[in-house]
């Protein structure tokens, strides 16, 4: 069973929950639907948006509520 973690590669989370576009992009994590197509784990995307390891966990924990409301 897929779960998401600071290290899922974007990849793997767009194709595991693809609700997580919608959601990063809310955030302000660059994302696909911003034209910009990234590579690199969740946690990097954060980081590079100056997360704090507090706001990493939670986006963590909301993207596995999006995943597991899909089941």
């Amino acid at each position: 069973m897929f779960k998401v973690t600071r290290q899922t590669s974007i990849e793997a989370l767009v194709e595991h929950v693809p609700d997580a576009v919608s959601y990063l992009f809310r955030k302000g994590v660059r994302c696909i639907r911003c034209g910009e197509p990234i590579w690199g784990t969740l946690e990097e995307a954060a980081r590079e948006k100056e997360f704090s390891d507090e706001e990493i966990d939670l986006v963590v924990n909301e993207l596995n509520d999006l995943l597991s409301s899909r089941s």
